[in-house]
């Protein structure tokens, strides 16, 4: 548990220390571009604690009051993440339409520097969450790791923007990058609330996924025929339902071993995820007393 919720943390950590250089050596450079990433470092702080508190919520054991835990807190912690990086677009807009206006002079050396010192920092904290990310299989993570590759690219493009203003002497280019970079940044959060939405609505498996588990209980030869599969995750856990359809002869113990070595072999070719099934017996296909019956039944 502990292992789990360090990402964040550290994260968290990291960015406050961003925020606070790339503030400072902004208000002494001039530069829109650079006070506009430390204000995307501030966000990425606050961003970092909710998910710390989010994530370690979320791995907490299911109760009586909530049955399957609490993992759609990462997909709500995401969405709130994705919220607040499109606020952080919307200021780096302003703040380059104002410096459109209001061309400021730029102390180009202490802005270059501040950005190198970010990029270096940024791209070991992106390598570090990703592995994070695929290990513990946590869309809070993904979403961090995919934050600070924003973060990544906005520094290794602002730094870009100081040195063509060093270059043409134009500090117009400064602004301008500031308006671009706006438009990924809001582009990317747009991409993880959408993401975010389909897990809080039960998205699916997706369909290689779901393919690999049609296949393994088509295998089994007391399975005659199969309905109402229905698939999809909480937080780090797959959620599978399945009404099996076996022969008529079998005996429960017998029904009991297949769907036994039908969830084995779903672990096993999953590997570390983690998953929750519901398996129902039957003789006979009941699909038909089943709500929306018509959408649920997989031919």
């Amino acid at each position: 548990m502990k292992d789990k919720i360090t990402p964040p943390l550290i994260a968290g950590i990291a960015s406050s220390t961003l925020a606070l250089i790339k503030l400072v050596f902004g208000l002494a450079s001039g530069s829109v571009a650079v006070l506009s990433s430390a204000a995307d470092s501030l966000s990425d702080t606050l961003i970092s604690i909710i998910n710390y508190f989010a994530l370690k919520k979320s791995r907490s054991t299911p109760n009586a009051r909530f049955n399957f835990g609490f993992g759609k807190l990462e997909a709500l912690s995401a969405l709130t993440q994705s919220l607040l990086i499109i606020a952080a677009g919307l200021f780096v807009a302003y703040s380059s339409i104002e410096n459109f206006i209001r061309p400021r002079e730029l102390n180009l050396g202490v802005g270059m520097l501040v950005m190198i010192i970010s990029i270096i920092i940024t791209a070991c904290l992106v390598l570090y969450l990703r592995r994070a990310a695929i290990k513990y299989q946590s869309l809070i993570i993904r979403a961090d790791a995919l934050n600070y590759e924003a973060d990544l690219i906005t520094n290794a493009a602002t730094l870009l923007a100081l040195l063509l203003v060093w270059i043409s002497g134009f500090v117009i280019v400064d602004a301008l990058f500031g308006l671009a970079l706006s438009a990924y940044i809001i582009f990317k959060a747009g991409t993880l609330a959408k993401t975010s939405i389909y897990d809080l609505l039960d998205e699916a498996l997706n369909q290689t996924e779901i393919q690999q588990i049609l296949d393994i209980i088509k295998q089994k030869k007391e399975i005659i025929n199969f309905h109402s599969f229905r698939t999809r995750k909480s937080g780090n856990i797959n959620i599978l339902s399945v009404h099996l359809e076996f022969v008529p002869d079998i005996l429960l113990l017998n029904a009991h071993e297949v769907s036994k070595q039908i969830e084995n072999e779903i672990k096993s070719t999953f590997g570390e995820q983690k998953w929750i099934f519901e398996i129902h017996f039957d003789t006979d296909d009941d699909s038909a007393d089943e709500l929306y019956a018509e959408n649920l039944a997989l031919k």
